[in-house]
């Protein structure tokens, strides 16, 4: 399959760190230019390292009046004497102390993409993927999840593609036709194709043969992770059947088989896009190497332009129920933008959370910070 080019010629992720106690009342509250700093902080904790004694998970409600938020800090025990989510696990499925990812199926599954491998938390039990493996047989790490239209879950890894039916796990290789073994971000359409998106370029697979997608070649920069000149940071089909790409050339889209360059139709400043997420209250969220903006119709926001030095590295990003934008710079601040102004968790030296690759929304409105340190949870 062929696509047109209209007017065209990628990232991987460190500290996020809280400051509180149990059920700490946060009311200190300072302001610099348009930014507001908070402190709010989990304990250190790996909470999704599942052992024989418990798991901590955190779940931490945040309010805010005026200048003034309030953080309570709960944590759930998986062991048998207290009830959470986690108490079926056995004490040998382990989750790697690396998570790279998490994703919420049409069942209410949750998938975790780990550096040891897929895991699915399904019915209060957490139980292990093992048949996703290397070409050589070896182990892989999760680099995304999505759902394909006929309810498979497919993953894209260290070592290739893999699709799993409930039942039989089925892995595919640069022999099978993918164009690179290293897959850092797959994306199910509506016509059942599943967009690959490698470390060399993209591809699509239609359930029987893989296509190659030219995309414009962009810098090698690998100051903020694994990096090409080809790489595909991010694949996401919006509510109007667009597929938006992000990578080190740009921002393209693709409808009707034509490749647009978003980057410069909208006057992104930079090529390095690393995310694109679309808001429920209309237009697209778009985080990059050098900004975070906002883009509605034709007008692009730069929502980072009166604090430069936040803008610079955005990595995840997510949007919570009420609209609030939360998202990672620099590798592992972590803000949140509520449509006027821009709050800050502030780090603190002693009190280490997740180095945040992924930020994700469930299906209960629930926001997850995942990455090296395990998963927490925010509610």
């Amino acid at each position: 399959m062929n696509i047109l080019v209209s007017n065209v010629n990628q990232f991987g992720q460190k500290d996020l760190s809280f400051e509180v106690s149990h059920k700490a009342n946060i009311s200190r509250h300072k302001k610099r230019k348009t930014m507001n700093k908070e402190r709010i902080s989990f304990f250190g904790v790996k909470s999704l390292i599942i052992t024989s004694l418990s798991v901590l998970v955190f779940s931490c409600t945040v309010q805010e009046n005026r200048n003034k938020t309030r953080g309570d800090l709960l944590q759930v025990h998986a062991d048998a004497t207290q009830s959470s989510f986690f108490e079926n696990n056995p004490p040998n499925e382990q989750i790697s102390e690396v998570v790279r990812m998490m994703f919420q199926d049409s069942k209410g599954n949750i998938w975790f993409g780990a550096q040891g491998g897929a895991f699915r938390l399904s019915n209060n039990t957490l139980s292990k993927i093992d048949s996703i493996k290397s070409e050589t047989g070896g182990r892989v790490t999760i680099h995304d999840i999505t759902e394909g239209k006929d309810g498979k879950i497919w993953f894209g890894h260290t070592d290739g593609l893999s699709s799993y039916d409930g039942e039989i796990v089925k892995n595919y290789y640069e022999s099978d036709g993918l164009l690179n073994n290293d897959v850092w971000n797959i994306e199910s359409d509506t016509n059942g194709n599943i967009w690959i998106g490698t470390i060399e370029g993209l591809c699509k697979f239609n359930g029987d043969v893989f296509t190659t997608f030219e995309l414009p070649e962009g810098i090698r920069d690998t100051t903020l992770g694994v990096s090409s000149t080809k790489m595909v940071h991010c694949i996401m089909e919006d509510s109007k059947g667009n597929i938006w790409f992000c990578t080190n050339a740009g921002l393209f889209r693709l409808k009707d088989n034509i490749l647009h360059n978003a980057s410069e139709k909208y006057g992104i400043k930079t090529n390095f896009i690393n995310e694109i997420i679309e808001s429920e209250k209309g237009g697209y969220w778009i985080s990059t190497k050098e900004a975070l903006y906002k883009l509605a119709g034709d007008r692009l926001e730069n929502i980072t332009e009166q604090v430069p030095e936040v803008g610079k590295g955005i990595g995840s990003i997510s949007e919570d129920k009420n609209g609030k934008l939360y998202f990672v710079f620099n590798q592992h601040y972590l803000h949140i933008y509520d449509g006027k102004e821009i709050i800050e968790f502030e780090k603190t030296e002693d009190n280490k959370g997740p180095v945040v690759y992924q930020i994700y929304r469930d299906q209960n409105d629930r926001l997850w910070f995942l990455g090296f340190g395990g998963a927490y949870r925010l509610v």
